[in-house]
């Protein structure tokens, strides 16, 4: 075959065009074993990761349980002040009309006494529920409650506490003696 032939010239570019095509070819296998590839390594990075998905999603259902519960906590705590201030405002009130009444005459402070011993025990009571159901939820401010519960109490029975008797007689230095 002769240059200057056409037939020459198309059967070179006859000739290119197969090698491109083969290039072609080889060019889109790869890209095919590499989408494959990459494909599997998704496939298997999806698969680590829904167990770590189920696992976030649990840890938010569980988040929103701890956030109802603690807005029932608060919501609890706020009626337990809102109680202790009613009943520390009801101990001042009666404590007030003690004072008043005690001037008067003794029989009407015997039944204010009373009055006020069952206020406190109905404050008392209403206290240890509420304790009970924040020292389920949360510990401390529990005990913050039951300690100044206790220091009215023992406020109240000092306030109440009989007089102390007179010493009617003199002691020698050795009956004092503690030993």
């Amino acid at each position: 075959m002769n240059q200057n032939d056409p037939q020459f010239w198309m059967m070179i570019s006859s000739i290119v065009i197969a090698v491109c095509f083969i290039v072609m070819a080889i060019a889109l296998i790869a890209i095919a074993v590499i989408v494959r590839r990459v494909v599997k390594t998704v496939n298997r990075l999806e698969d680590r990761f829904d167990p770590l998905l189920v696992k976030v999603n649990a840890m938010s259902a569980q988040g929103q349980e701890i956030s109802v519960h603690l807005n029932e906590v608060s919501a609890n705590l706020s009626t337990a002040t809102r109680h202790l201030a009613e009943s520390t405002e009801l101990i001042k009130q009666e404590v007030a009309e003690l004072r008043v009444l005690v001037g008067e005459t003794a029989i009407t402070a015997k039944d204010k006494v009373a009055m006020v011993s069952q206020t406190i025990d109905r404050t008392h009571d209403q206290v240890v529920d509420t304790t009970e159901f924040v020292q389920r939820k949360i510990v401390e401010p529990a005990r913050e409650i039951a300690a100044v519960m206790a220091g009215v109490k023992k406020g109240l029975e000092v306030l109440f506490a009989p007089a102390p008797k007179p010493i009617d007689r003199a002691y020698m230095e050795d009956e004092l003696f503690i030993g």
